[in-house]
């Protein structure tokens, strides 16, 4: 209060964790008399209520700071409703490693939101999470576009709701800086490394990155990956049916070099949290006139304070590589359920609920897969933008690493995560990290 392949998480077999379901259908009517007439979930817009009273809920999830207490506040809005209580813990980084502790201890959350695809698939390959309710299942049908089902389902069966989405295709620049050095918004690749070259000439660094861990150089990797190699390579090394020691690989890690070996990059990005590369940018002392992520950069920026999205808080795509069409690299967070009870269906239903995500828009730093949401209650102009263009897109590629197992792709200090690590930290070394890469997919593919 960051086509999918099942792996596996270590451990005891299968495991359910059931309570007496007794009463959900009626608790998912209730919760859905209460619903605003167009609202499409459980929890809707009625008045307060107890029906829950004095039933306990344990949710986890990443996220900590700023996105915790604006979570947070979409919790309370579910206790107002219901009556229910609800505990909120943050995993951080360590989500695989922290539910599998608790399911082995006995004790797994009644919810859990998570940003790989994979685990979800692991966990429900193993009987750890549940096939979401009737009531669960036709909320989110009605206010989620098919990709978002497909990406919540395994084996027909739907376990997840997609609360939070990302567009993470999108360089954030503090147009301050960018107008005090004549900078523009760049057409290419190579214009984006000259516009960070007129920001450094300025006195400024061109970039800051924050590499302290691994996903946000995962992301780095994937949107050249995918301007460089096409969506169908994309699709065959997220599958590992092509090697990491692949040509394509090593010309995506080639043009990240050209950055990272650069004088454009703020120093000391592998000691520097994401958190702290956005203050860089937008602090109230900047020292750089760019940082690269995705839509949640709004919240950061916003917690900080010094500076306004969609006034001196500006982003656009990230830039076409060798006339590549555009692109966009979405990810997401999606709430499983590792119990049977009507509490944690009410609050699964609630999740898949326009209401849910509009107690969190209007603060900023969510970006809602729901095609229910009000996109009106956005903070700004910009995050409209990048809501309307998320949910009106026709194809998207998912975050490659959280497609793949989470040994690989979703594990702080080994896989992707540890291997783009060092890449930063030594970027002339390209076919040794190709190679470290394949050996950890190998072992993580199996």
């Amino acid at each position: 209060m960051c086509a999918m392949g099942v792996s596996r998480v270590p451990g005891r077999g299968r495991r359910r964790v059931v309570a007496a379901a007794a009463g959900a259908a009626a608790m998912a009517l209730t919760l859905a008399g209460c619903a605003s007439s167009d609202g499409g979930g459980g929890g809707g817009s009625g008045a307060a209520g107890d029906q829950l009273a004095g039933q306990s809920l344990n949710v986890v999830a990443a996220w900590s700071g700023a996105e915790q207490q604006n979570f947070e506040a979409v919790l309370q809005e579910f206790e107002n409703r219901t009556g229910a209580d609800v505990t909120y813990t943050s995993f951080g980084d360590n989500g695989p490693t922290y539910i599998q502790g608790q399911l082995e201890g006995g004790t797994p959350p009644n919810v859990a939101i998570i940003g790989q695809p994979a685990l979800m698939q692991s966990l429900a390959a193993n009987g750890d999470i549940l096939p979401v309710a009737g009531s669960v299942r036709s909320a989110v049908e009605k206010n989620y576009a098919q990709t978002w089902v497909d990406l919540g389902s395994v084996d027909g069966d739907l376990y997840g709701v997609w609360f939070k989405a990302a567009n993470k295709s999108m360089v954030w620049y503090n147009a301050d800086i960018y107008d005090e050095a004549g900078a523009t918004a760049p057409e290419n690749w190579d214009d984006f490394l000259a516009q960070l070259g007129v920001v450094r000439d300025a006195g400024y660094a061109g970039i800051s990155v924050g590499a302290d861990v691994g996903w946000p150089l995962t992301d780095w990797f994937e949107n050249v990956y995918l301007r460089t190699a096409g969506p169908e390579k994309y699709d065959q090394l997220t599958n590992h049916e092509i090697p990491w020691t692949d040509d394509s690989v090593k010309e995506a890690l080639g043009v990240l070099a050209e950055l990272w070996g650069s004088d454009l990059v703020q120093p000391g990005g592998a000691q520097r949290d994401f958190p702290t590369s956005v203050t860089e940018v937008f602090g109230s002392d900047p020292q750089a006139g760019t940082v690269f992520e995705a839509d949640f950069v709004a919240g950061n920026i916003a917690a900080d304070g010094n500076s306004t999205v969609g006034e001196n808080a500006l982003f656009y795509d990230f830039p076409s590589i060798n006339g590549s069409n555009p692109a966009v690299v979405t990810g997401g967070d999606v709430a499983v359920q590792f119990t049977d009870d009507e509490a944690t269906t009410a609050l699964m239903e609630f999740l898949a609920s326009p209401e849910a995500a509009e107690a969190w828009v209007p603060n900023g730093g969510l970006l809602s897969p729901n095609n229910a949401v009000d996109t009106s209650l956005y903070p700004d102009d910009v995050s409209k933008q990048v809501a309307d263009a998320l949910i009106g897109a026709e194809e998207l590629r998912f975050d490659m690493s959280d497609l793949t197992p989470s040994s690989f792709g979703g594990t702080q200090g080994q896989g992707f995560w540890q291997e783009m690590i060092s890449f930063y930290e030594n970027p002339s070394d390209i076919d040794g990290t190709a190679q470290r890469l394949e050996d950890a997919a190998v072992e993580a593919y199996r």
